[in-house]
């Protein structure tokens, strides 16, 4: 495949069915900007659960992209996000 995978029709398809979805950001689970500018920390982006750089045959699954803020995708980097820990309330 010559060129950006993610230049493609198939990619641009994949985020436009996703965008149209209007779901909150996988990461912290709130509202996403979608009417936002591109390059606005808020706005969508397509995120992959399993990295690209782990798994590049998972570009174009359904199954694994998901809606995330530019800045929270930023932050997850190439990692896969961990379940958090809940934290107990303080015992009196």
């Amino acid at each position: 495949m010559a060129g950006n995978p993610r230049n493609g029709r198939p990619y641009r398809r994949l985020c436009a069915w996703l965008r149209a979805q209007r779901l909150p950001c996988w990461l912290c689970g709130h509202e996403i900007g979608y009417e936002l500018d591109a390059r606005h920390p808020l706005s969508f982006t397509l995120d992959h659960e399993v990295p690209v750089s782990k798994r590049p045959d998972l570009l174009l699954d359904p199954a694994n992209a998901r809606p995330a803020h530019r800045r929270c995708n930023s932050r997850k980097g190439d990692r896969t996000p961990t379940a958090q820990p809940v934290r107990a309330s303080r015992r009196w």
